[in-house]
Parts: structure tokens; C-alpha cells; sequence
């Protein structure tokens, strides 16, 4: 994912001094209140906090928004790809969309509230002079992966040898390099992955989370640090590969479990909203890939410690809509829609994301398609509900065949079904699947057909690019 943006609605003030500042009514406003109020107003007005979040209504965001309330910094522990990043990213939109801040201050202070020796001495010589620049809100947010080689110095700060090397004693404190958090003052921190860090490295944290100090190489430079420090593990690496040491933990003000969607439909919105799709996939392909992820979750021959993460069937969705947009090229179709005949691309190359259980070898592949025609006959038993496809089985039974695959075309395949007479089956069908266009058409009615298909209603064979059902 990309770093944190947040489109900007109005112009930096032009306020350009102290003076300035003090003359407008600018009142500052430390960083958790600021976080509360925001809150707190979007609550009021009935504003979504968290857009591009789903699942989490009634269970992580509340819990989340007492913790800011509060002014607790925040571990949020899940599995992989429960959505604990865009998370941490989103609460961007917490914060005031300007803030000024002293210019050229190597750690974002607040004109009012110099905090570092340079600056606090330059606030005295220059008084209401002192240069006065903006910040936008999407720059006081910083963003760190946690790794095994992460360093005291990347996230605390260390002695600046080319600082020292211009004269100035080891004793002086403006010789300090800040680190990340210090960097991060009037703003928040990320951490992801918090357990690989090194254990001596999170007892560096300690007293910058508690006490708001900086000690570094036997300097104490009591900095009285602004920040809201967030971070997220996942509590297989947690009991695992890694750990968060108890004084570390105890600092967090609130540790949030995350989960993945609870409802089939925020499954689908997941996945409609992150994949990057080059064709048009029907509602109805995200279906069978939203429970095709969900069968993933609840089977036993698959490793639950691991998880099986939205990007599997996000990448799912984007695979069948290449697979489409190759079929349609080669084809020469105007338009690219994936049908239920891409899907089996999309298993052939998803394999590699799933953590299988020890007992399973040799059976991955087996066990994927089973898991995933169960999705497609659930998918087919909520949509076509209702529907009599007895004359439509007739047809086949006397002999008549319908041929699809990666090298039919929409309409090849739609001109090649068989006639039904004075029946509106296939409109009945092409009106639940809600489609409308040649391509749409034929991936609701091969659909159908495939439903038949696992129902042991029809036959299918499949080869050489084709499948056929009769």
C-alpha cells in the first residue's frame, strides 16, 4: 500500500510569523485533544471517521474510538490482512487539515512550544519574528516496518558523527540525530509488525512511551514529546517469532483484536474496493471469490494460526479480470468480461498464498477446487432462488451441447445456447444476475450452467481451452 494521503480541501493559511499567529486566536491544542475533538465533531455530525473500513462497526472502531477518547496509544493484534494498516493509515483523517509549525525545525514544533535547544534559542532572539510555516496533516503521520534490523538510531536517534566533526563537544545535545519518533512529535507513529523488533530495541521505547524522554549514548535530553504511538502485530509472530516485552505491552494504553469480515457483504466490499480490476467482473464472480476465502477460513486442512488474508481474494478478483482481458484481445471481443470459466485461473496461481496444514501435502490442489465449487454452488443456490431450469436441463439431456472456455467469445457462447421456445429463462436469469450487456449475459447464464453442473443436474467436460456441458 501507499503512504497515507488526504486530499487537501482548502489552501495553507498565509500566516507567516509568531506574531502573526498569536494575533490570529490561534490556540494550540495538544495532540490527543486535537485527535478527541475531531472525533468527537465527525461523531456529531454523523460523518464516517473510518471511510474504506468494513466489518469493523460494531467491533474494532468502537473499541478504537474509546481508546482515542481516552488518549491511549494503541497495539492492534490480528492476523494478516485484516485490514490493521489502512486502519492505522485512516486515523490521518483524524487530525487538523493545517498546523503551524516553526520553519526549518527538525522536529515539527509548535510555534508557541519550542521544545529542542536551537529552537528555544532561536524563539528568543527572534521573538514574534520567528518564521512560522504549515504543515499538511498527511505529513504528521510516519510509518515504520518493524524488521530484526531495525536500530536504536532509526527509531530513537544516535550522536551525529558529522555534527561532532564541525566542533561541536559530545556533551552538546544539538550533536543528536532524532529518530522517528522524536520526528513524529505533534503527530503519530506506526509501527507495524511490532514484534520483530529486537527486544533491546523495544526497551528503548519504554521511556519515550512513558516517561517522553530521549536517552541516547548516556545523553538525557528531557524533551517533553507529543506523540500518539500505534502499532500493530500479528499474534501468530507474537507467540512465535517474536514477542512485545511486558513493559513495552503495559504502556499501550489499549490493545484491540481485528478480525476479518463477519458478513459475506463487507467480504465482497474488501474486495471490490481494493482490487485494481482491468475488466469488468460481475457481482456475482466477487461472490463466489468473497466465500471461496471465507470456505479457506473455516477448513481444516488449512492453517488458521497463518490466516488467509483479503489479498487472497483480492488478487482472486484482479486474475480473473486479466484473464478476461487476455480472452477478449485474443478474441477480438470490444468488451472484457470475466466468466465463471476464468475462475480456474485464478486457482492455479492463488495456491501459494495458503498455509496448508502438515497433513495435506499433495492434496492442495484438490482440496482448493473442492472449497472453491462449494462457493459456486452456494453463490448460485442465493442468486438464482427460484428459478425452474427444468426445460433448460431437457434441452441438454436430448443431446444439445453449449461449448465455453477461454477461447469463446461472449457471443459465440450466448449463440450457441439452445432455444428454449417461448421461455424467458434466460432473461429470468440475466434479470438476477442484474446483467445487461453481451458479456454480462453470458457470464450469468454460464453460471447457471455451472450450478447445474455441481447440482448433478448436467455434464461437463473440460479440455484443450474448451469446456463443454451436455
Amino acid at each position: 500500500m501507499s503512504s497515507p494521503t488526504s486530499v487537501t480541501s482548502s489552501p495553507a493559511p498565509s500566516i507567516s510569523t509568531l506574531g502573526e499567529l498569536r494575533a490570529s486566536g490561534h490556540v494550540l491544542k495538544p495532540l490527543r485533544t486535537e485527535l478527541r475533538d475531531n472525533l468527537l465533531a465527525a461523531l456529531r455530525e454523523g460523518r464516517d471517521p473510518w471511510p474504506g473500513l468494513h466489518g469493523f462497526d460494531g467491533t474494532v472502531v468502537p473499541q478504537l474510538e474509546r481508546a482515542l477518547i481516552a488518549g491511549h496509544d494503541v497495539v492492534l493484534l490480528g492476523e494478516r490482512g485484516q485490514g490493521k494498516t489502512r486502519l492505522l493509515r485512516t486515523m490521518v483523517g483524524l487530525l487538523d487539515e493545517w498546523t503551524p509549525a516553526v520553519e526549518g525545525s527538525e522536529l515539527g514544533e509548535h510555534p508557541y512550544e519550542p521544545i529542542t535547544p536551537v529552537t528555544l534559542r532561536r524563539a528568543e532572539e527572534l521573538g514574534d519574528d520567528l518564521p512560522v510555516v504549515w504543515v499538511h496533516r498527511s505529513e504528521r503521520y510516519a510509518e515504520k516496518l518493524a524488521t530484526p534490523d531495525t536500530s536504536v538510531a532509526d527509531l530513537i536517534g544516535d550522536v551525529d558523527p558529522m555534527k561532532v566533526a564541525e566542533g561541536r563537544s559530545l556533551g552538546d545535545p544539538e550533536t543528536i540525530h532524532f529518530g522517528l519518533i522524536p520526528r513524529s512529535h505533534r503527530g503519530i507513529v506506526a509501527i507495524n509488525e511490532l514484534p520483530d523488533l529486537a527486544e533491546r530495541i523495544q526497551v528503548a521505547m519504554l521511556n519515550v512511551m512513558e516517561e517522553r524522554d530521549i536517552q541516547i549514548r548516556g545523553y538525557v535530553l528531557r524533551l517533553p514529546l507529543d506523540v500518539l504511538v500505534m502499532a500493530s502485530a500479528n499474534p501468530e509472530d507474537y507467540t512465535n517469532r517474536g514477542r512485545i516485552i511486558t513493559p513495552l505491552k503495559d504502556r499501550f494504553g489499549a490493545e484491540i483484536r481485528t478480525h476479518y469480515p463477519l458478513e459475506l457483504t463487507d467480504e465482497v466490499a474488501v474486495i471490490r474496493q481494493e482490487a485494481e480490476l482491468v475488466a469488468d467482473v460481475p457481482s456475482h464472480l466477487l461472490e463466489i471469490l468473497a466465500r471461496f476465502t471465507r470456505n479457506l477460513r473455516e477448513s481444516s486442512a488449512v492453517d488458521q494460526r497463518s490466516g488467509v488474508s483479503a489479498r487472497f481474494a483480492i488478487a482472486g478478483a484482479e486474475t480473473i479480470a486479466a484473464a478476461a482481458l487476455h480472452r477478449a484481445t485474443v478474441q477480438g471481443e470490444e468488451h472484457a468480461v470475466a466468466r465463471v470459466v476464468d475462475l480456474e485461473t485464478a486457482v492455479d496461481v492463488l495456491g501459494g498464498k495458503i498455509e496448508f496444514e502438515s497433513g495435506e501435502e499433495g492434496r492442495e490442489a484438490e482440496i482448493l477446487a473442492h472449497l472453491l465449487r462449494s462457493a459456486t454452488h452456494d453463490t448460485v443456490r442465493s442468486l438464482f432462488r427460484g428459478l425452474d431450469f427444468s426445460l433448460l436441463v431437457d434441452r441438454l439431456e436430448s443431446g444439445v451441447m453449449v461449448t465455453t472456455g477461454e477461447q469463446v467469445t461472449a457471443i459465440d457462447f450466448l449463440s450457441g445456447l439452445p432455444v428454449l421456445g417461448e421461455s424467458d429463462l434466460y432473461d429470468q436469469v440475466c434479470d438476477a444476475a442484474e446483467a445487461t450487456t453481451d458479456g454480462e449475459r453470458a457470464a450469468a447464464i454460464e453460471l447457471a450452467l455451472e450450478g447445474l453442473y455441481l447440482a448433478r443436474r448436467v455434464s461437463k467436460e473440460s479440455g484443450e481451452g474448451e469446456t463443454v456441458y451436455g
